[in-house]
C-alpha cells in the first residue's frame, strides 16, 4: 500500500482511565510513549495492560491515524489510550482487513477485528467534542498474527488480505 509514518507508540502497564471524567485526567507518564514496542503473535504488545489477557486476546494493539484527531487537539496517544499513532493511512477503512506493518526489521501482521470506540475520556482528555467527532474515526483493534518489532519512524503498510465485501 505504501509508506506511512509511525508516530508514537504507546506502551502502559496501567489502564489510567477509571472512574469519572469529571474527576480530571490522571497522570499520563512521558514514559509510556516508546521508541519501540515488542509484539508477540497472539498476545500483544510485551509490557502492555492487555497483554496476554484473555478479554482482550482478540483485540490486544489498537492503532489510531494522526489525520483524525480532532482540530485543535494534540494528537497524544497518552490522551487516547491507543497503541500506535500512524500518519498517511486510513487505518479506519481497514476492518475486516489483515494488515502488516513493517517498520524495517520485519512486518508485524495484524488481523483488525473491529472499531476503537472512542470512550466518554475523550471529550475530556482532547476537549469537548471529540468523542463524537471520533465516533467513526477512533482507531482500530487488533490481534497480532505474528512477533516483531514496531518502531516510531517510516515503515511500510500493506493491506494483507482486503476485509470480506459486505452484502
Amino acid at each position: 500500500m505504501g509508506r506511512v509514518e509511525v508516530l508514537q507508540l504507546l506502551v502502559s502497564a496501567v489502564h489510567r482511565f477509571e472512574g469519572r471524567p469529571g474527576d480530571g485526567v490522571p497522570p499520563l507518564p512521558d514514559a509510556e510513549l516508546v521508541a519501540t514496542a515488542q509484539v508477540r503473535a497472539g498476545l500483544g504488545i510485551v509490557g502492555d495492560r492487555y497483554f496476554n489477557r484473555p478479554a482482550h486476546r482478540n483485540a490486544s494493539i489498537t492503532l489510531m491515524a494522526a489525520e483524525r484527531f480532532p482540530r485543535g487537539a494534540e494528537a497524544d496517544l497518552r490522551l487516547t489510550r491507543r497503541n500506535v499513532l500512524l500518519r498517511g493511512v486510513d487505518i479506519d477503512a481497514c476492518v475486516g482487513a489483515t494488515i502488516s506493518l513493517d517498520c524495517g526489521t520485519g512486518p508485524v501482521v495484524l488481523a483488525v477485528r473491529g472499531a476503537a470506540r472512542p470512550c466518554a475520556w475523550m471529550d475530556t482528555t482532547l476537549g469537548p467534542g471529540s468523542r463524537r467527532a471520533l465516533s467513526d474515526g477512533g482507531g482500530i483493534r487488533c490481534r497480532p498474527l505474528t512477533d516483531g518489532t514496531l518502531a516510531v519512524g517510516p515503515a511500510e503498510f500493506t493491506v494483507v488480505e482486503p476485509a470480506p465485501a459486505k452484502d
